[in-house]
Order: structure tokens, then sequence, then C-alpha cells
């Protein structure tokens, strides 16, 4: 077993106000908590993770590489296959909280290490 305190867990804050916190996970699966302020939106981008994105709190709109658009509401989720290019964006006034699990586990090495 293996826990995680929230308060302890590692936290990357790729941009001003969007904070990711890693949560307990393994090579096979990973959590990652994460605040998205009003108006931000992640580049597009894509991984060889399938991701899941949950909507906790406020409102989320996930975009594909055509323009195509879903928004999540509080509870709302959306499945992105491995490799499908996508960003992520707050389109609302309100502090966006989410959740992002991906298979297999990812660090935050995606982004430190990121060419743009």
């Amino acid at each position: 077993m293996k826990s995680v305190d929230f308060a302890d867990a590692d936290t990357y804050e790729p941009e001003e106000g969007w904070r990711r916190v890693s949560l307990a996970g393994s090579e096979k699966f990973t959590f990652e908590w994460f605040e998205k302020p009003p108006g931000h939106s992640s580049p597009i981008h894509d991984h060889e993770n399938e991701q899941v994105c949950l909507c906790l709190e406020g409102e989320l709109t996930i975009y594909d590489e055509e323009g195509e658009s879903t928004t999540l509401e509080r509870f709302d989720s959306v499945w992105l296959d491995a490799w499908e290019p996508h960003r992520v964006a707050n389109e609302s006034d309100e502090l966006a909280v989410g959740l992002d699990v991906f298979a297999p586990g990812r660090s935050f090495d995606f982004w430190t290490d990121r060419e743009e």
C-alpha cells in the first residue's frame, strides 16, 4: 500500500495558476489533480498515455486538433486515446478543478522535458 498525503504530494506549476498535484499511482496508471485558472488553456499536445479527464469544479472544454470541442461540467468526464492531439481550456470566469488519469502512468517529466 502506498499512501500520498495531498499536502506533501509532488506538485508542478507549468504556468502561473495552472497547478498539478501527483496523487497515488504506479507505472500502469497515474492520477493528477489540477487547478486551471479562468481563461487558461493548455497547449495542443498529445502523449503515449490514454487519458480520462474528470471535471470536479467549474467547467473544462476539451478541443481536438480540428477544433471540435466538448465542455465538461461538474462530474462529467472525457476519454482521450493515446496520441490524440488535444488541449484543455477553462473558458469561464471561475477556477476549474479536475482529475486526470493516465494509463500507462507518467510523471511531470512530460511537461518539464517537453520541447515546444
